[in-house]
């Protein structure tokens, strides 16, 4: 009972003169003794209708994670549901996923990246039996990344031919090095921190740039989404 607040000071009360709540108001009457069960429900039902009664709010921060190889020629087969059920079971909040080829954005309030990428991993490996990369980024970086296309900055490339691969971390600088742009024309690529910038003209599915290639270049883990994609994780989609 110690940790349980006690009711309000507040009353809501309506203007027939009659308080709306049984528990929350110490200035009616006719308030009622409530036992703690019904009181934690109390509590529960006010929490999911957004009513702060115990401390300021809370600001959440948007998340969008990329999840590697589901759906794909019949392996890792995650039905978007079971996904969303997943994350939230994760402690994440307003999970909405996007296609069936693992994108979710969702909320929460404490976790860094790095810990949302273990928890999520963590999650889908025990429940599921999968052994499932994820990357997990802030909303604000994917809006960067958006903004920063530099094929959409002073050329005018079809967005059908455009395409981003995410990377997993930061690849060393000699192996990037190492690997030579103008093998790979007429398709070009820009890194940019911990995204690769593609442009394929002859389509995705025809270039040499894919997720395995770069991940035994640069040996992290990498997974691409097309430029449609991103504008609709950014923008945040309606499923």
């Amino acid at each position: 009972m110690d940790d349980i607040p006690l009711p309000y000071d507040h009353c809501f009360r309506t203007s027939a003169g009659c308080c709306t709540e049984r528990f929350c108001c110490r200035l009616c009457k006719n308030r009622v003794v409530f036992r703690l069960a019904e009181y934690i429900d109390y509590l529960q039902r006010l929490h999911f209708r957004g009513v702060v009664f115990l401390h300021k709010p809370v600001n959440k921060t948007t998340y969008i994670a990329l999840l590697r190889g589901i759906n794909v020629s019949g392996s890792n087969l995650i039905k978007m549901p079971v996904l969303q059920t997943l994350f939230e079971a994760a402690g994440c909040e307003a999970v909405k996923t996007y296609m069936q080829s693992g994108n979710v954005v969702f909320t929460h309030q404490t976790l860094t990246c790095q810990d949302l990428v273990g928890k999520i991993m963590n999650m889908i490996r025990n429940e599921l039996e999968m052994n499932v990369p994820v990357l997990v980024m802030k909303r604000s970086e994917l809006l960067e990344i958006r903004q920063n296309n530099p094929f959409l900055h002073g050329r005018n490339e079809e967005v059908s031919q455009l395409h981003v691969t995410f990377l997993s971390e930061k690849p060393d600088p000699e192996k990037w090095e190492k690997m030579d742009p103008g093998k790979y024309l007429p398709d070009e690529l820009v890194l940019a921190d911990q995204v690769i910038y593609l442009f394929c003209p002859s389509g995705y599915g025809k270039t040499k740039l894919h997720n395995n290639f770069f991940e035994s270049k640069l040996k992290v883990t990498a997974t691409t989404r097309n430029w449609k994609t991103i504008l609709a994780l950014a923008d945040g989609f309606q499923d």
